[in-house]
């Protein structure tokens, strides 16, 4: 049994349910979530090597966030229904969550999860009022006897509070746009939805669907995920914005979008594409998100038919950059080109388009549909939409601007920590999820050499694991039995190691030949590369021993395909 194979079985999740998802590019390292302080140096599982980084203790709060225990496993989540009331002057929260699953195994003690400066009002199971206690986020809470195994149960889960804005986009923040009118939106990726609501915040289990109740002032409206169900008004100054759910859906995915919004939208075939913006800037988001429709044509063309077309696909404008919230993306690029009007890969691409309509969109695809079961493996979220950013290149721009944009994010990569983190704590991997994992990809493509089935694999992962969560050593079985070879030392490579693989050179100019050898930390790695004359390449497989190739090219004159495999190389 292989390595891969090995650690697939041991930490396989369950099937047929999905999870929730990963983070936000940025336009430079300051940009990067205030949590990302705490970047990961080390590795998930002691592999084969003495060379691998050490990882840091996770505090308490990680290990209470991140460990999918007892009181998570013994139960499914089959529904959630958020009912609340925003007053976005006091900054208040009041409402509660009815919480519906199954019981897996026979227990009397579940674990949701609440930030600490919410007050639990009560808990409610029928006629019951069940007992709780806290550490710190954690709320594990008690029933009078032991719930039977398949059964389903449900409690409602009153809160209130005012929650506390943190990490990059505050989780949920209180603000006023350029008018000054209200103004609340969430962005909770890295702090988690118990930020602001009460949810099994955990990345492996998610509801099948959903309701989502927000009452807001009359002079405000609420956009949330899902398909916009009715507005009713409750009497007293306020509405109740209802929306309906119909898909799996991670809990940091749940979204409100409190303002003064207005409305416009087109179709794309069945598909209903409706925007919110504000009044002032209704004219400018007209022009840019004609933008849309081609980007939801180039991903159709690559994976089949949008993914929640049920639901339907929703673009807002909010005050921070971004996130992909699942049907209802939220956007905040200034109606510009690139990121915030720069070129960010630097290469000359990225003008041609507004980056965040796109990378938050195509998470739609990877992180909502395809959702990784634990931040460990966040990189089928980030390092996946990466590279369908270089696919929407491509279709609409062309191979060689996609390989250039590819290209550009090598500057972007620190190589100092692996990609994937260690399981069981909530620790976000480092940035080179996203680049690092793009280029991976763009490396594959060319180890198999042959497009044909390179994106007919492409679209297998994603209709493999749609709706459902997958841990990378799932995708690795799936690239070995197409590829119709082991690659497992290669992920273990790119993904658990800091390294990238080195390629060495000796050149024998008497002799006419050339040795040569990968320097990696995975003693099986064997990974072929394209060398010689640029449009006349040739293929050799290099081990970690060394072979010779004849050659009557000089050192100055051999080339190696750098453009096409993501690696380094050192001649002698």
């Amino acid at each position: 049994m292989n390595l891969g194979l090995a650690r697939f079985l041991s930490t396989r999740c369950r099937q047929g349910k999905r999870s929730y998802a990963d983070l936000r590019p940025a336009e430079s390292t300051a940009i990067w979530r205030p949590m990302w302080a705490a970047w990961v140096v080390g590795l998930v599982l002691v592999l084969t090597s003495n060379s691998l980084a050490q990882q840091r203790p996770p505090t308490q709060a990680e290990l209470l966030r991140g460990h999918y225990g007892r009181l998570r496993a013994n139960n499914d989540l089959l529904y959630y229904h958020l009912d609340i009331r925003i007053d976005p002057e006091k900054k208040f929260i009041s409402g509660q969550n009815t919480i519906r699953f199954q019981m897996l195994a026979a227990d009397d003690r579940i674990q949701i999860d609440l930030y600490d400066h919410f007050n639990i009002d009560r808990i409610v199971w029928g006629e019951v009022e069940l007992k709780h206690e806290r550490d710190g986020n954690a709320v594990f809470i008690q029933f009078p006897e032991q719930l039977p195994a398949g059964t389903e149960q449900s409690i409602v889960f009153h809160y209130s509070g005012t929650p506390k804005s943190q990490g990059r986009f505050g989780g949920i923040s209180f603000e006023k746009d350029p008018a000054g009118r209200p103004w609340v939106t969430t962005a909770c990726e890295g702090e988690g939805s118990s930020i602001w609501w009460p949810s099994k915040d955990q990345w492996r289990d998610e509801p099948e669907s959903m309701d989502i109740s927000i009452a807001v002032r009359n002079d405000l409206m609420n956009v949330s995920n899902g398909r916009f169900v009715s507005k009713v008004d409750l009497g007293d100054g306020y509405t109740q914005w209802n929306y309906h759910v119909s898909y799996p859906i991670n809990s940091y995915n749940v979204s409100i979008n409190v303002g003064s919004y207005v409305q416009f939208g087109e179709t794309l075939g069945d598909l209903t594409l409706d925007y919110y913006v504000l009044p002032e800037d209704l004219e400018k988001a007209q022009e840019q998100f004609k933008q849309v429709k081609p980007m939801m044509e180039a991903f159709i063309h690559y994976f089949g038919e949008y993914p929640f077309e049920r639901d339907g696909y929703k673009l807002i404008q909010v005050p921070y950059t971004g996130m992909e919230h699942q049907t209802a993306v939220t956007y905040g690029n200034g109606f510009r080109n690139g990121y915030y009007g720069r070129d960010w890969t630097g290469v000359g691409v990225s003008m041609k388009f507004d980056f965040i309509i796109i990378h938050e969109s195509g998470h739609e695809w990877f992180g909502n549909a395809v959702s990784a079961a634990d931040v460990s493996d966040m990189w089928i979220h980030e390092g996946w939409t990466t590279y369908l950013e270089c696919m929407y290149v491509e279709r609409l721009f062309g191979y060689d601007d996609a390989l250039k944009y590819t290209n550009g994010y090598k500057n972007k990569i620190a190589n100092r920590s692996p990609i994937v983190t260690e399981r069981g704590s909530h620790q976000v991997p480092h940035q080179d999820m996203y680049f690092k994992g793009a280029l991976f990809l763009h490396t594959l493509r060319n180890v198999l050499d042959d497009d044909t089935k390179w994106w007919a694999l492409v679209r297998e992962v994603y209709e493999t694991f749609k709706y459902k969560t997958a841990m990378t050593e799932e995708l690795i079985e799936l690239f070995n039995r197409r590829f119709g070879q082991d690659l497992t030392p290669i992920f273990q490579q790119y993904l658990w190691r800091t390294a990238l693989p080195k390629l060495e050179l000796k050149f024998d100019e008497g002799e006419k030949s050339v040795a040569y050898r990968w320097v990696v930390d995975e003693p099986e790695f064997a990974m072929p590369v394209k060398v010689g004359k640029r449009g006349n390449w040739q293929t050799i497989r290099p081990t970690t021993e060394w072979q010779t190739l004849e050659t009557e090219l000089s050192s100055n004159d051999f080339d190696v395909a750098t453009d096409l495999f993501y690696i380094r190389v050192a001649k002698e």
